[in-house]
């Protein structure tokens, strides 16, 4: 696990992409009784549309990201569940702060499912608000937002 850059996805990163959010994602299954959405992902496509940025060789941990007028949308973060616990989900959440800055943004948003209990403790510990809870579909959401200095 030793590249610590955070760099953009390439076309051949498309497999790790998969088998990382498959593998960060999949032990919520059972819990949340649905698929979650990152895992449904069209990953090719999020890496050819230049959203998707990947730490470690092999790849270990990634963020899909989303450009809006007013906010910095992360729309998944995945850390492999052998590298958890070694600081990459860290690296990876200021590396979006950083990202958002750069882009001349104010904030970041994201949301979490309801029953993803383990992201409620972490995303206030790094500066995340709760904004609101939406049910859309089977999904429950709690709604986040960081405002940037």
């Amino acid at each position: 696990m030793g590249d610590e850059r955070i760099r953009a996805a390439v076309a051949s990163d498309v497999a790790a992409v998969k088998a990382v959010t498959d593998a960060a994602y999949h032990p919520y299954i059972e819990r949340i009784g649905v698929v979650p959405v990152p895992m449904e992902a069209d990953h090719a496509a999020n890496v050819a549309a230049g959203k998707v940025f990947v730490t470690g060789e092999p790849v270990i941990g990634l963020v899909v990201l989303e450009e809006h007028d007013d906010h910095l949308f992360l729309d998944s973060i995945a850390v492999h569940p052998d590298a958890h616990g070694t600081g990459v989900g860290r690296r990876l959440l200021h590396f979006v702060d950083a990202h958002a800055r750069a882009l001349g943004l104010p904030e970041v948003r994201l949301y979490t499912n309801a029953l993803m209990h383990e992201n409620q403790k972490i995303y206030p510990k790094y500066g995340y608000e709760v904004v609101e809870r939406r049910v859309v579909g089977p999904y429950d959401r709690i709604h986040y937002r960081k405002r940037l200095d």
